[in-house]
């Protein structure tokens, strides 16, 4: 995180991808000024951006942080990124607080803050200690998280141990992909290894497919629960929390590729649209 709030404050590219320069504040709510500073005088050397700005406390949200994090805005009006690092340290205290609808919440209050003052906030949150062929699956919590934020980078290692990690990429504005980096201990960076676009080279989605078949010439819009939908598509032999999460992560795709709509409709029982914007080929 440090390093990508630097690059973005200075305005040079990381790892070959082009920056919008601006100010950065990185709320680095696990550490003290006296590491980072010493972690970032090991990465950068003595160069200082004058439009990075660190804070190791705040406000949880239900206490405030929305009113903290405008205070800045005012005062710096091109601020471009704010990081919040980490979730566990701004979220609301109380007896749901790992619940699918408490976790979907606190996300869409981000994504609703970041939507109105034309902001990026990258918000960085844990992975599960157990292993999973879907890498998002390892994100800590429930599916809220994901299914409310606008994408997801998941960084992880074949072991603790590594130098090396994958960072698998997804969202709704920007192609599924995959970046390998290596980590040099020297300097306390990560560099650049090789990077693969994963949009055209994976095979038909067995879920996507199934839901163009399900949506027929005289069935081109559909809402029900996950269970409901889950019955509907008895081959893809899936639970209902996995078809949902699945769904959050490939709405784009589903949109992009099928002319299908998607979209999770909170109220008394949680339905799932389906409705179809295209002609089916």
């Amino acid at each position: 995180m440090a390093q990508l709030a630097y690059h973005v404050a200075m305005g040079i590219p990381l790892w070959d991808y082009p920056v919008r320069k601006g100010t950065v504040l990185y709320l680095a709510l696990e550490d003290d000024y006296a590491r980072l500073q010493r972690r970032l005088s090991g990465m950068f050397g003595v160069e200082c951006a004058d439009n990075l700005y660190f804070a190791t406390q705040a406000k949880t949200l239900n206490e405030g942080l929305d009113r903290q994090l405008e205070g800045f805005l005012k005062e710096h009006k091109n601020a471009r990124l704010i990081i919040i690092d980490t979730l566990q340290k701004v979220r609301e205290v109380g007896g749901d607080r790992y619940s699918y609808s408490s976790d979907y919440e606190i996300v869409t209050k981000l994504k609703s803050f970041s939507d109105k003052y034309g902001i990026c906030l990258l918000v960085v949150h844990h992975t599960r200690k157990l292993e999973s062929e879907d890498s998002f699956d390892m994100i800590s919590g429930t599916n809220g998280l994901l299914g409310a934020a606008d994408g997801a980078f998941i960084m992880h290692k074949k072991k603790r141990t590594d130098n090396e990690a994958v960072m698998d990429i997804v969202g709704r504005d920007q192609p599924d992909q995959e970046l390998t980096i290596e980590f040099d201990r020297e300097r306390c960076v990560w560099k650049f290894k090789k990077a693969e676009t994963e949009l055209w080279k994976q095979p038909p989605n067995p879920l996507l497919e199934a839901i163009n078949a399900f949506l027929t010439e005289d069935r081109q819009e559909w809402e029900g629960t996950a269970t409901e939908l889950v019955n509907q598509l008895p081959d893809m032999q899936l639970q209902a929390n996995v078809l949902s999460r699945k769904l959050n992560i490939v709405n784009s795709q589903l949109l992009n590729d099928y002319g299908i709509f998607y979209d999770n409709k909170r109220g008394h029982e949680r339905k799932i649209i389906l409705k179809r914007l295209e002609p089916k080929e």
